[in-house]
């Protein structure tokens, strides 16, 4: 592994991914497996002026063997601590900031309860949803980015040494997320202007929605949520930071009216669930809802999500991705779905985010549910977009625009 791209990588995330800002609390979730890169964040977060840096320590194996072996109620029964342990940060008056750093192994969980584990993530995530509604409605700066981890690098390259196969996946990592550049800053600087001169135009159209069609049987049309805005590559805390929430990041995205979603659309990629793969998947709308599904590996474990709670089968996201994107480029199938929906075009079954509606996070639920944006405990990206996907929207007022052609941007 290259240290001077570590370090690299570790700086970029922290100061401008996350943009760290002096005196704020910085809270990093870290793989017990990757000290050194924990070690390397908070590091960065200092020397960007935080007042505090928070290492949550987090364990794959430790996981499995409380879903193996605890009970489901004890599980699924958080303390007040737990929440507090975060709002007592966001609460601060210099405020809060967070960076999760993902290195699961993509089954992690593999042949354990699902329904077990789906049911006890479910009441982890109303319990937390005070704390959610921070990243949910981009009230603190947050960022989502990824290390290698000796399974999932298994898992990606598969046949060969452990040891060369995360040195492989930590070179890919690098090269899609711009840091083998040997300058992120300004890579990334060109990536994101990029990014907002597609989300502007989308946005100028004033689209009520979009029909995505591709050969492998997606005939999908997404209406747009009442005064929906597009948003993409960087975002704005509620204190006028600006950040970059998932590195890496391709993606133009915005939210879809909850009952105006109709058709058919084909997975493109397998999908990790609660450390299981779903693979060869389909699913069928009509007014929002899905009516119909199935999948060539783990239907049931799709019928599970898909069940979660009343709107998890509905979607609250619908993003657009061009098939030139570095991660698809790449040819690797990640396995993580941080680089996975950043390789195609997706949609996310269950929540919208407010922020996707103009003046949304302002809203509450009931507002912005008039709206149309979907309102669920999940929020789970699964992959749709195809080498040959077009995309062809209409405006408000009935004029159609192109907006993908096989697989890439149009304008």
């Amino acid at each position: 592994m290259n240290q001077h791209y570590l370090q690299l990588y570790a700086d970029f995330i922290v100061k401008v991914g996350v943009n760290v800002q002096p005196r704020q609390n910085f809270i990093i979730r870290c793989p017990v497996t990757m000290p050194e890169f924990g070690h390397a964040c908070v590091k960065a977060g200092y020397e960007a002026g935080a007042k505090n840096c928070i290492v949550r320590w987090e364990d794959d194996k430790l996981n499995r063997l409380h879903y193996e072996y605890a009970k489901e109620e004890d599980l699924a029964a958080m303390k007040p601590y737990e929440l507090r342990s975060y709002l007592d940060y966001a609460e601060d008056p210099d405020g809060c900031c967070t960076l999760a750093i993902h290195a699961a192994d993509p089954e992690a969980l593999a042949g354990l309860d699902a329904a077990k584990i789906n049911r006890v993530n479910l009441a982890r995530r109303k319990f937390l949803k005070p704390w959610q509604e921070y990243t949910m409605n981009d009230r603190v700066q947050w960022c989502v980015a990824a290390v290698p981890a000796p399974s999932w690098a298994a898992k990606v390259f598969p046949g060969i040494p452990v040891e060369e196969a995360m040195e492989k996946l930590w070179a890919l990592i690098f090269d899609v997320c711009r840091v083998s550049t040997g300058d992120p800053v300004s890579a990334w600087k060109a990536h994101v202007a990029e990014g907002r001169r597609h989300r502007d135009q989308l946005n100028a159209w004033n689209l009520d929605h979009i029909h995505m069609t591709s050969s492998n049987g997606t005939d999908l049309t997404v209406g747009l949520a009442d005064d929906a805005t597009w948003e993409g590559a960087s975002s704005k805390a509620e204190n006028g930071t600006d950040f970059i929430a998932n590195v890496p990041t391709e993606e133009v995205f915005c939210a879809p009216h909850r009952e105006r979603v109709n058709g058919i659309v084909y997975g493109t990629k397998p999908y990790v669930y609660n450390g299981q793969l779903i693979e060869g998947w389909h699913v069928t709308f009509k007014d929002g809802k899905v009516v119909e599904h199935g999948a060539e590996k783990n239907a049931s474990l799709l019928a599970e999500l898909l069940s979660t709670d009343e709107n998890a089968c509905r979607i609250g996201e619908i993003a657009l991705v061009p098939a030139s994107s570095p991660i698809n480029q790449s040819g690797v199938l990640f396995y993580n779905t941080l680089f996975d929906e950043n390789a195609a075009c997706h949609i996310a079954f269950g929540a919208g985010y407010p922020t996707n509606i103009k003046g949304g996070s302002k809203m509450n639920r009931t507002e912005l549910l008039a709206k149309g944006l979907n309102d669920s405990a999940i929020h789970e990206d699964v992959m749709i977009g195809a080498p040959d996907t077009n995309v062809i929207g209409t405006t408000k007022d009935g004029k159609e625009v192109t907006i993908f052609t096989n697989g890439e941007w149009a304008f």
